[in-house]
């Protein structure tokens, strides 16, 4: 009997997913590892934002999802307060049953779409780290200028900015072509801002969700000049 067709990852037309489903099948996933290289450049010897051992640190989590990250900058340093924010409320529910009672009490979960973020924290100079773990993508192209500047002007100078940019050739490119970015594109995005990290990914192999699909992904760490 021959061998059925390998399933494809697919998206909605309104370039959604299954949360829960997505939920569940990252619970025991490590943190993404642009957030531990963003947590490692901001911990570097010398660095002006957190140079002071007595001040409060702050990250924004975009889109955090179960909290994966959220969880690992927590416990990078006693001194970051967390604002994290995600569209879907059982995510948000997972994130908060996993922390402790101390943890709890230096996070802020925040129901919240990422087009709405720039009305929700108008503060510039207010982050010093931004997280967007495979959130970018989702944004709408109609809000994405918006947010990406918003990111800009929320990061303090020195504050470092970890996440995903989608390629011109992944496969999700036909599902929202304006949503995706050739590499000159990207490095016109990271204007102004040092490159820490970037990695420009392009394979075939299964999404989180066991689906097949060709990946074109920038994995970016930068730090705000």
């Amino acid at each position: 009997m021959p061998d059925s067709e390998p399933r494809r990852a697919t998206l909605t037309s309104d370039y959604q997913r299954d949360w829960p489903k997505y939920f569940d099948a990252v619970s025991s996933s490590p943190p993404r590892d642009t957030c531990l290289r963003a947590l490692a450049a901001l911990t570097q010897q010398g660095n002006a934002p957190i140079a002071s051992q007595t001040r409060k640190l702050h990250a924004i989590d975009i889109a955090c999802g179960e909290g994966r990250d959220t969880r690992a900058i927590l416990a990078a340093d006693p001194r970051w307060h967390v604002f994290a924010t995600d569209s879907s409320h059982e995510g948000l529910q997972r994130l908060s049953r996993s922390l402790s009672a101390a943890d709890a009490a230096r996070v802020t979960l925040t129901q919240a779409t990422m087009e709405e973020l720039s009305a929700l924290v108008p503060t510039p100079h207010s982050a010093d780290l931004i997280n967007a773990s495979f959130a970018l993508p989702f944004c709408h192209p109609d809000h994405f200028p918006r947010l990406w500047k918003w990111i800009g002007e929320t990061l303090i100078p020195g504050g470092v900015f970890a996440g995903q940019l989608f390629g011109d050739r992944d496969e999700w490119a036909s599902v929202r072509p304006q949503s995706h970015f050739s590499r000159r594109q990207v490095l016109g995005l990271l204007d102004g801002y040092e490159i820490v990290f970037l990695d420009e990914v392009e394979k075939d192999g299964d999404d989180a969700m066991g689906g097949l699909k060709h990946h074109h992904v920038f994995h970016v760490v930068v730090r705000k000049l």
